[in-house]
């Protein structure tokens, strides 16, 4: 018998996108090793030559701009791409789409973009066959995900399933499924052991993750932040940003035996086992793997749009807070003097009743046609088999 395949197109906008469409696409193959999935960034498959360009552009446009950013975003807000919109990035970037789902025979189409979601769209109105999915990335709908040839959309919360019924999408269409993380981050492991295994002292840590293009703040913070480095450990993280990294590691300030300074890691999920506090940009996907780790967050710059939404539901939720000198000071006295029933809160943030990080990829199987106990039988390992999906939350109940 053939195996099922599922093809996830993303776009390199931003590390999230297609972050969730490897987590997602590695879950899969965990609970069902028989399903086959590909993960492609489109615009950069298709123009390997173009897409860095216009991605750099972006990127510049973010650091620099970001409250243009935010303006474009609201101004467009409840607007889908329009027809002409459609046609103009099929015609310039999209025009082999076609011939890419024609070679791979994919049985369903997952995009975690609205780029790729909306070329697929078009395709599908010429009479493409296949089932689109959308899986919506952070913790607002933009209207530009919404098209009226997806087959299904898979969101964060109950309240973004409320935004797209809201624009006329049936609520048939929308599941609530969590965004996915890595299988990586279903996992426990013991902190002690390791901070031992990543050579850091067994004592208050504090990760501070720079984006997935190492953006940073500014000096205030940083002052705070490293005001009490003899009592508690600071490891940033910054992403790919080399140059940021190497400046910071001339920095007389950041010279300390409780100073880590990484670059890109592919172990983020053992730093926030190892961490007792995240520091972050709001980003879709680092908010849910903190959340899927239990670890309480602080926000800083959020981008406006969709940054500022996913920051505003997790503090809503009272798993994050927005930073400033005072709330790191508030934090950092905690670590010292409350550590003990932080780390109960956590502990009770992570019990196998309040999460489900594997809940989206089991749903993708069901509805791929897997039998839904084979799926759940197949996760066991991971959670309880008789947990009850709480919409309210992606993983945790409020």
């Amino acid at each position: 018998m053939r195996k099922k395949r599922v093809l996830l197109f993303s776009e390199g906008f931003g590390t999230g996108h297609t972050g969730a469409a490897y987590a997602l696409a590695e879950g899969i193959r965990l609970l069902s090793p028989d399903v086959q999935c590909r993960v492609i960034e489109l615009g950069k498959f298709l123009n390997p030559t173009v897409a860095p360009w216009i991605l750099s552009a972006y990127r510049k446009t973010v650091s620099s701009q970001p409250k243009l950013v935010g303006m474009m975003y609201k101004t467009q807000y409840h607007k889908s791409l329009n027809r002409l919109t459609k046609l103009a990035l099929h015609r310039i970037f999209y025009t082999h789409a076609s011939q890419v789902i024609e070679q791979l025979k994919p049985d369903l189409i997952i995009c975690t973009h609205p780029i790729p979601a909306a070329v697929i769209s078009r395709l599908k109105q010429q009479g493409l066959d296949i089932p689109l999915y959308t899986l919506i990335t952070d913790y607002d709908a933009h209207g530009s995900w919404v098209n009226a040839e997806a087959n299904r959309y898979l969101v964060s919360t109950s309240r973004v399933k409320s935004i797209l019924t809201g624009r006329g999408v049936s609520p048939e269409l929308v599941t609530v499924t969590g965004i996915p993380v890595h299988p990586k981050f279903w996992e426990r492991h013991s902190k002690t052991q390791l901070r031992k295994e990543l050579g850091l002292a067994d004592i208050p840590t504090v990760l501070i993750m720079g984006g997935g293009w190492g953006l940073m703040f500014g000096k205030d913070i940083m002052n705070s932040l490293t005001a009490r480095m003899d009592e508690i450990q600071l490891i940033f993280c910054m992403g790919s940003n080399d140059k940021l990294v190497a400046k910071m590691k001339a920095n007389p300030l950041l010279d300390h035996p409780n100073v880590k300074i990484l670059g890109y890691s592919s172990e983020i999920n053992k730093l926030m086992d190892a961490s007792d506090l995240l520091i972050t940009k709001p980003g879709g996907m680092t908010c849910t793997e903190g959340q899927a780790k239990g670890i309480p967050m602080l926000f800083y710059s959020a981008i406006p749009g969709q940054e500022e939404k996913n920051s505003q539901y997790f503090v809503e939720l009272g798993l994050a807070e927005v930073l400033d000198s005072e709330v790191v000071n508030k934090w950092f006295s905690m670590l010292l003097h409350e550590y003990a029933g932080l780390e109960l809160q956590r502990k009770r943030r992570t019990s196998p009743e309040r999460q489900q990080p594997q809940h989206c990829a089991a749903t993708v199987l069901q509805l791929l046609g897997k039998p839904a106990s084979q799926a759940v039988a197949e996760s066991e390992s991971w959670s309880s088999p008789s947990q009850v999906r709480n919409e309210e939350a992606v993983y945790v109940t409020p």
